[in-house]
């Protein structure tokens, strides 16, 4: 991170800075493995988690815990970031900077949690080799650097062990802070100022466990005490000026329940912020990202003066933003919600912003700070999975991101980093939002589309199982930029939220009600189906799978579904038992004679992963689907929208041999999925449906925000025929 990246913005600089727009753009997305040699292993787990920037803004470098050592790219280029390599050290780093010609890095080398310690490690960037070393006597945590790049600080956690009894405080030894000179050669070591935080906290105040620093101009130091739920000022001198608890936060309309449920309306005792990430907004103000870690996380930020006033507290108005952008990550509602991580700030020509880092949201929210009493909400942004980290660096109007989670698994999602652009054009994302409806409308996992009404941009999507004890239908007006969700329905079996319904297709019955393809699970007695609601969402016929296409049943089922006449159409996921291998059903129901047929769809080549179809809608004379494989990234090969002639699909008895239907390639969506938003491709392409002007409309599965970045797109691809 620039040294001096917290310091007002000269007058020199700002008549320097072009003009000002008010919307933050992705503009690249870089993977960590393209840090590695090509005859490395890349199926290794990386991740990119504190990350910083060089003095001239064309270099960041982030922390690779899992691979034990710094990454670097150049982003020069901005919008083409290029690979520098990777540094391997001894030990864990935690936090790394780039002053001048070297790097100084934080090195958690512990043995073990009642026997911490580590060092600060000098880089030569040239050779990309360890030049010195400073021991700390502790496990570090945060390092910070002063404005005027003069000094360092570091956060000596000396963490306690979760699993040790009931995981709380104390565990000792204790942390403390490190101060230290920079100089010539990196740090001076002899210089080594140890500050003790003991007898401070009401909570173990034996045992404070520093989270994070950071220094403003006057030289002053601030360092979270996560654990402890306490918060310290420190002097220039060294001494402690002051320190107050971080206090606690009453929220209302929040979900404390992790049960397949979007529900906002519970209001818990008062939370203990126990804050993560802090920043200074000016020298007499900071910033705390409240992401609680033993007993508490308040699910926001809070601003505080540095002798300990209250002067904003977010709320539960940033949970509620990201709710409305389908990004609540309701597997955490019974632990902290959407988690607010780190926090950072700095000036883009006269406006402050506050950038406000939710980790399990995978979003980052942007705050016009210019009145800190009354933040304003003005963006939030899509990151990668799990984002860790943050650095503005606005002599290039640039923000970058650094997102830790890796899943390792083919197909899955690595760890990123993201960059942004402070843009004369209106933001980009969110594509769909449920703000402005008349209540709060959690939203998410969309895994089916269809068309309703006479109008343009009248449609209805579904969520699936990620909420299966509140399955809905979401009614989209998607006339407007960006498109609104602006009412729910729930689906009800006797007047009751219906339970453990994986909706994976709808289409309307033309009377207000609508048709649902019913994904089963033999191993869970959740059964293959299609179901009929009325307009207030209430079943009123379920249709069972045909006995001749269960008998050979697997997991993967219906996954669309579309109306042709009196003819419900069922597209199939992947292979059954009874299914040639690259060949999937497309199975029919005649509602008039209630009887069952099928025909054969011939899947594209497999490469890696699997190949299978997500949905199936009907425009003119043909019907068409969406083929895709399961891969994420440069790893997809295959996300496109191929069409049959209805003349052609006349269903056979499933008794004998079913026909092989001929399709015709209509539109590839891997350049639109990875230029839309400048992300990378997401795997789950899984809504597609006409409107009343024939535009086609598509869709993807966030996963409801479940090892996924949560990340749903919503564009209309015009005529395509």
């Amino acid at each position: 991170m620039s040294v001096k990246l917290f310091s007002a913005v000269s007058v020199l600089a700002l008549l320097a800075t072009p003009s000002f727009a008010n919307s933050f753009n992705r503009i690249a997305t870089f993977p960590v493995l393209a840090n590695m040699g090509a005859d490395e292993d890349r199926s290794r787990e990386t991740s990119a988690e504190i990350i910083s920037v060089s003095d001239d803004g064309n270099t960041l470098i982030y922390t690779d815990s899992p691979l034990g050592g710094v990454g670097l790219i150049d982003i020069t280029d901005a919008e083409n970031p290029k690979p520098l390599g990777h540094i391997a050290l001894q030990g864990e780093p935690t936090t790394a900077y780039i002053i001048g010609d070297k790097a100084i890095v934080g090195v958690n080398t512990s043995d073990s949690y009642t026997a911490p310690a580590g060092r600060i490690a000098v880089i030569d960037l040239a050779s990309a080799t360890e030049i010195g070393s400073c021991d700390l006597g502790g496990q570090p945590d945060s390092v910070a650097v002063a404005p005027n790049g003069s000094f360092i600080a570091v956060a000596i956690e000396n963490e306690r062990d979760e699993d040790l009894g009931d995981g709380g405080l104390p565990q000792m030894p204790a942390g403390f802070v490190v101060k230290m000179p920079v100089s010539a050669e990196g740090v001076a070591c002899d210089a080594l100022q140890k500050i003790d935080l003991t007898g401070l906290a009401e909570i173990g105040g034996q045992d404070p466990e520093p989270e994070f620093v950071d220094i403003n101009e006057a030289g002053e130091i601030v360092v979270t005490l996560q654990e402890n739920n306490h918060i310290v000022v420190i002097g220039p001198d060294g001494a402690v000026t002051s320190h107050f608890s971080a206090g606690k936060v009453a929220l209302d309309g929040i979900d404390t329940r992790s049960d397949g449920r979007l529900r906002f309306d519970e209001s818990p005792a008062p939370m203990l912020r126990e804050p993560d990430g802090v920043r200074w907004i000016d020298n007499d103000h900071f910033a705390t990202a409240n992401e609680g870690d033993w007993n508490g996380g308040s699910r926001g930020f809070t601003i505080f003066n540095k002798d300990g006033t209250v002067v904003y507290d977010s709320g539960n108005t940033l949970e509620h933003a990201i709710i409305q952008i389908g990004h609540y990550p309701e597997k955490r509602s019974k632990s902290k919600g959407v988690e607010v991580e780190n926090i950072e700030f700095a000036r883009f020509g006269e406006t402050p912003y506050l950038f406000v880092v939710s980790e399990r949201a995978s979003v980052v929210g942007v705050y016009d700070l210019t009145d800190p009493t009354a933040p304003e909400l003005v963006q939030l942004l899509p990151s990668g999975i799990s984002p860790e980290g943050a650095v503005a660096i606005p002599s290039r109007n640039l923000l970058a991101t650094a997102n830790e989670a890796d899943l390792g698994e083919d197909g899955a999602a690595r760890a990123h980093v993201m960059l942004y652009s402070l843009q004369e054009s209106e933001p980009v994302y969110p594509m769909l939002t449920s703000k402005g409806a008349d209540s709060l409308i959690g939203w998410g996992a969309l895994g089916a589309l269809t068309a309703v009404g006479d109008q343009p941009g009248q449609l209805v999507a579904a969520s699936d199982s990620v909420y299966s004890m509140m399955p809905s239908l979401y009614h989209i007006d998607a006339s407007q930029t960006p498109a609104r969700i602006t009412a729910q329905t729930v689906i009800t079996r006797g007047g009751e939220a219906a339970q453990k319904l994986d909706i994976e297709g709808v289409t309307s019955d033309n009377e207000g009600g609508f048709w649902l393809a019913i994904e089963g699970n033999a191993a869970k007695l959740v059964p293959h189906a299609i179901v009929h609601v009325d307009a207030q969402g209430e079943i009123t016929r379920e249709i069972a799978l045909p006995d001749e296409v269960l008998a050979h049943q697997r997991r993967f089922g219906a996954e669309g579904i579309a109306l042709v006449g009196q003819t419900l159409w069922i597209a199939m996921q992947r292979e059954w038992g009874d299914d040639p291998e690259g060949q999937v059903k497309l199975l029919a129901y005649d509602l008039e004679n209630e009887s069952w047929g099928g025909l054969r769809y011939p899947l594209e080549e497999k490469g890696v992963g699997w190949v299978g179809l997500s949905e199936i809608a009907v425009k003119g004379d043909h019907a068409y689907v969406i083929e895709r494989d399961n891969q994420i990234g440069k790893a997809a090969a295959l996300k496109k929208i191929f069409r049959v002639a209805l003349s052609d699909m006349q269903p056979a008895a499933l008794d004998g041999d079913l026909p092989v239907v001929a399709k015709a390639e209509v539109r590839d969506l891997l350049p639109e999925l990875t230029s839309l938003t400048n992300g990378y491709a997401v795997d789950k392409v899984e809504g597609l449906a006409f409107d009343a002007a024939g535009d086609a409309w598509v869709v993807t599965d966030n996963d409801g925000v479940d090892d996924s970045s949560g990340e749903t797109l919503f564009w209309n691809l015009g005529q395509i025929d």
